[in-house]
């Protein structure tokens, strides 16, 4: 097993350019299981999650092959619907593949998904969903079993919270259902419109993207098709982050700001110089003004709210400046465990229930420390901490990064910083 070792205390100066979003990706992947033929996906990023889901669409019959950032996915000869506890038990977003394999082989059954232990998140919706058209599932040795009761037929489902996986899966069982289904308080991140792009690239008929209410109008085929990876809102967040608690000078190439509103304005609220253009993003923080950085409050919500997947880095962030602020997750129930591993690194913060209060540091900063990570974003944030803080930290179970950032010491390094992988 592998640990990550930073040197801290050097600004981040240069550019990098942000990969293709994991929490596109994953969907995108899942739904070249609707049709036969050879998909190709661009702009796909390398990565622990993708790798997995692949060897699951392996494991189904796919066919694949990678050149570069370039997937082909022939996906002819789907004839096996089950797919074994060994692949799911890492990665939550293997649910994903039960709504496609519904709608191509009427049958499907999922090992009950695993992933970052950050809380519970009961893949219910789901179920109730596909129940709606015409479709019985039944939970069993850790599996869910789903099978078509006759021929599925669309149906109007309200999501009582508008979940991203939820919404991606009753999309890809719906496009192939026969009528319409309406998808009430639906999610309306990024990605689930980069998946409606893929599935209407693909022949399906669906209406309301962007909003809450998805409409999709069954077709009776799809075909293979050509679909591009949107960029990783929250890889390019991350970064912004890591150059605000280091100091330095970074552009960010060929990302989306328009996906990440509520960050950038709480940057700005805390002095963090931020410049956008079409596909970029640059971050400024003079090293020797960061005492400048000023604490703000955030509270997570769905998108276009403050991403629950940013929550850690931000605290990181906030942990380095003056004042005093609180965090408060709303998402998830079990997303703090990032902060007894902050705290070892000196930054002051306090727990109360789904909120944080933390205590900037101000000029006194943070000092290197053995810390572990407990999951994806709370590696993250102590990779931010670590690269602000002095001398030396090291990190413990980075697998966990692995599953969502991709070249992450090669990027880290081309901007300056002392970063490097070794054994335990």
């Amino acid at each position: 097993m592998e640990k990550l070792v930073i040197e801290g205390s050097r600004p981040l100066v240069g550019a990098i350019n942000i990969s293709g979003a994991k929490n596109a990706a994953l969907p995108l992947i899942a739904a070249t299981l609707l049709a036969p033929g050879t998909h190709v996906l661009t702009n796909v990023p390398d990565l622990r999650d993708t790798r997995t889901i692949l060897s699951l669409l392996s494991e189904l019959g796919a066919v694949w092959q990678r050149d570069g950032s370039t997937l082909t996915i022939d996906c002819t000869d789907i004839s096996y619907a089950e797919v074994s506890y060994d692949l799911v038990k890492t990665m939550r977003a293997s649910v994903l593949v039960l709504g496609p394999l519904i709608a191509r082989l009427g049958m499907a059954k999922v090992s009950m998904p695993g992933g970052c232990a950050i809380g519970e998140r009961p893949i219910n919706f789901h179920i109730q969903g596909f129940e709606r058209f015409g479709v019985r599932c039944k939970l069993e040795h850790g599996y869910v079993a789903a099978e078509q009761d006759g021929k599925m037929h669309g149906g109007s489902v309200h999501l009582d919270i508008p979940s991203v996986t939820a919404t991606e899966n009753l999309m890809m069982a719906a496009v192939l259902a026969d009528g319409t289904t309406v998808i009430k308080n639906a999610a309306r991140e990024p990605e689930i419109g980069n998946l409606i792009d893929m599935l209407r690239n693909m022949g399906a008929d669906i209406e309301g993207r962007d909003t809450a209410e998805i409409t999709i109008n069954g077709v009776s085929r799809l075909h293979a098709a050509q679909t591009e990876i949107i960029a990783d809102r929250i890889e390019a967040g991350t970064y912004l982050m890591a150059v605000a608690a280091a100091g330095g000078r970074t552009t960010l190439t060929d990302c989306e700001p328009r996906h990440l509103p509520a960050l950038l304005e709480k940057l700005n609220e805390a002095g963090v110089g931020i410049t956008t253009g079409e596909r970029s993003i640059t971050v400024e923080m003079d090293p020797g003004r960061r005492p400048d950085l000023r604490c703000v409050d955030i509270k997570t919500m769905v998108y276009p709210g403050y991403p629950t997947d940013l929550q850690a880095q931000f605290m990181a962030l906030m942990s380095l400046g003056n004042g005093n602020c609180v965090i408060k997750e709303t998402i998830f129930e079990n997303r703090f465990m990032h902060v007894a591993e902050l705290r070892r690194l000196g930054a002051r913060i306090q727990t109360e229930g789904n909120s944080a209060v933390v205590t900037g540091s101000g000029p006194q900063g943070l000092s290197g420390a053995r810390v572990m990570a407990t999951d994806l974003r709370a590696s993250s944030s102590l990779v931010i901490a670590g690269l602000a803080a002095s001398g030396r930290t090291e990190i413990s179970r980075i697998y966990h990064l692995e599953r969502g950032y991709e070249n992450l010491v090669d990027k880290l390094t081309g901007l300056g910083a002392r970063v490097w992988k070794e054994d335990e």
